[in-house]
This record gives structure tokens, sequence and C-alpha cells, in this order.
């Protein structure tokens, strides 16, 4: 009897891919925060790490609180992450109080990784996410080192007391936001009467991004997954305009497939490409 060697596995070589850091909180009904930027960058082919900044209670219904994580706490994430694995890009949301910004951006500050940030002042069911007196901390210390800021219109106008009221004002918008200091500002129309249109600009060159206004009520995390789509795809090596530009398509793509969940305001779908 002849004894038979077991068959051999081809080798395979396996290449790591970008990794991608998120700073916000956590939400507990799964549709925004950490679980949302984390889905979406799993979608974008990116590998995603987090750290977590707030704990929040909330479901389809809307936020019934959330609880700061020590800055020490926030610190030591940072560094574990960015000291032994590193980031090719990082995105922050919410960060609530004025010394986790503060903890943030002097971790971020000298960190050489492309920085998108979305100054979470609110959530979808209009409950504050960011103390007053975070704000102008926001504004001095993590806007000066962002290469791109992501408000939506009431987020505009908490940084710079810029109200806009139709197309015309995104400009105005952004040249108000960019005299903060980030490299490019993106300004979220879709709160506008009409087709949703995102400006982006770094002062110089300007972008616009439409698309159809869906009929879908379902959009819970979608501030969150649009941010973390462009870092995902600076991570890939795009530049700004397209990292935006294929970040919004997918952010379409996943508000025209949301779904009822509990008896509220149902998220995005994350995996609408897989379904």
């Amino acid at each position: 009897m002849t004894e038979r060697s077991p068959q051999s596995t081809p080798s395979t070589a396996v290449s790591t891919p970008p990794c991608v850091l998120t700073i916000a909180g956590s939400d507990s009904g799964g549709g925004a925060g950490i679980q949302a930027d984390l889905k979406t960058m799993m979608a974008m082919g990116v590998h995603g790490m987090s750290v977590i900044a707030a704990v929040t209670a909330q479901n389809s219904l809307g936020v019934q609180g959330y609880w700061e994580l020590p800055p020490e706490a926030v610190r030591a994430q940072l560094d574990s992450v960015l000291g032994d694995i590193g980031a090719q890009a990082v995105k922050t949301g919410m960060l609530a109080s004025p010394v986790l910004v503060e903890t943030v951006a002097d971790a971020l500050g000298p960190y050489d990784a492309p920085l998108v940030v979305d100054p979470v002042g609110v959530s979808k069911h209009g409950n504050s996410l960011l103390a007053p007196e975070a704000v102008e901390t926001m504004r001095t210390r993590l806007l000066p080192v962002a290469t791109v800021v992501t408000p939506n219109l009431w987020e505009v106008e908490q940084l710079t007391s810029v109200k806009v009221e139709d197309e015309d004002g995104l400009r105005r918008a952004a040249d108000a936001v960019l005299e903060l200091g980030p490299a490019w500002a993106l300004i979220k129309g879709g709160h506008l009467p009409g087709a949703p249109v995102d400006l982006l600009t770094d002062g110089t060159e300007e972008f616009r991004f439409a698309a159809e206004r869906l009929d879908n009520r379902h959009t819970h995390g979608t501030g969150c997954t649009l941010a973390s789509a462009i870092a995902s795809r600076l991570a890939l090596g795009d530049d700004v305009p397209s990292a935006v530009g294929k970040a919004k398509e997918y952010v379409t793509g996943a508000i025209a497939r949301g779904f009822p969940l509990g008896g509220g305001i149902g998220p995005v779908d994350h995996a609408w490409r897989w379904r």
C-alpha cells in the first residue's frame, strides 16, 4: 500500500489593505457613529479601526443619553493604534466636549495622514451631541489640522454663524469654513429644497456634486457614512475631489436602499452593493 502525502496548498501572497481610523461615538442602534464608520470602511475595501470617544444609548427614535469616555482613555486608544498599526487616513465624528476635542487635536496635529472632520453637532433626530462650549475648541484646535471638513447646514451655522437658505449660499458658507483653517470644505446641501447639491472647495477649485432627491425617510447615519467613505478613498490614494465624488456615489446608493428599523428613522444600507 502506497502512502499518499497530503496535497500542498499553493502559497498566496497576502497584502494588508490601507488602514483607516475613526474617532467617534458608539451608536447602540448600529446606524451611525462608530458602527456606521466601520461598515462603510469594510464596504470601501479598507481596514477600519476605532477610537471610541463616547457611548450613546440610541435607537431609531432618538438619543436617550450619552456618556463621554475619560480623555486619558481616548488618548490611550489613539496612542495604541497609531503607535503600532498606523493609519493611512483618519476620520473624526462625535467628540462631545472641549477636552475630547483637545485630546484628539493634540494627537492628530503632528500625525501625517489625511484627516476628515465631520463636526457632529446634532443627531438626525435633533439631539445635541456637541456641548456649546466645545464649538470654539472645534474651530480653533481641530479644524485647522483637517484635510476635509464635512458640515451640514446646521453645523455651518453653529461653526461660522453663516445661515444658508439656498444653493447660492453654499460658496459663502464654504469660504467661512475655510477661514477656520481646513484645506477643503465640503458643504452638504441636502437640507435645502430641490435636488440635493454638495459643494466642495479649497478656496480656488470648486466642485458641485448633485444627486436625485430620494423618497426615503430612512437616512440615519448619512453624515458618518459620507465622511468615512471619503477617508477610505483618501487612504486608497484618491485626491480629494475624486474621493468625495466616489463617496457621494456610495452614500446615495446607501440612502436609496435605507430600510425601516424600529419605530422611527431607519439606517442607510451600508451593504447595498452586496445585496
